[in-house]
Formats: C-alpha cells, structure tokens, sequence
C-alpha cells in the first residue's frame, strides 16, 4: 500500500499517505482504549475525540487546526494513563505530519 510514511502518493492510490498514517494510528489507539479495563472520568471525551479524528481522516482533506485540538483532548482526557502512551505518540506523531495550521 504505502512505501514509506513520506509525502508521496504509492502509484495507483489516490489516498494521502498522511490520512492513511493518521487513520491507522487513530484506529489502534481506539482499539487500545476499548481494550483498557480501567475506567477514568474523561474516557468519554477521548473516545468522541477519537471517533471525530477517525471522521476526519475518512473525510479525506482533514483541517490541521481541528486536527490539534482533537490531539489536544484526546491528550488531555488519556495522557495520565500510561498504558496508552505509545498510542497516543503515534497519534501525535500522525498529525505532526500535516504541518503548521499556519498563523493564527
């Protein structure tokens, strides 16, 4: 599918390779929270926030300042729980790739 997690288009494919990265890494982390037996008072406002980042990656096109602030509170409600930290660096990471939203 991909060759790389670059800003090049594999031949044949019309996806973003960074939509791509940041729906995979959306996905696991959902996966990994589901799976997370410990319960939390902002477990809801992640889940939302990650179900809005997996909308905005299937969207195709999606807005590099709402894309941050999903980031953000999805860090904020799950950033405690250690168990989830390497999901939540992929996320990061995922939307790093899109860039500064530029000024502001």
């Amino acid at each position: 599918m991909l060759r790389s997690v670059g800003q090049r288009r594999v031949t044949g494919s019309d996806e973003d390779p960074r939509v791509a990265e940041l729906s995979t890494a959306v996905s696991r982390l959902r996966r990994e929270l589901a799976a997370h037996p410990a319960e939390f008072p902002d477990r809801g406002i992640a889940e939302d926030e990650l179900a809005a980042l997996a909308a905005m990656a299937r969207s195709g096109a999606p807005e590099v300042p709402r894309l941050r602030r999903s980031l953000l509170l999805v860090a904020g409600a799950i950033g405690s729980v250690s168990a989830l930290s390497s999901g939540l660096a992929a996320v990061r990471g995922a939307v790093e790739l899109f860039g500064d939203p530029g000024p502001r």
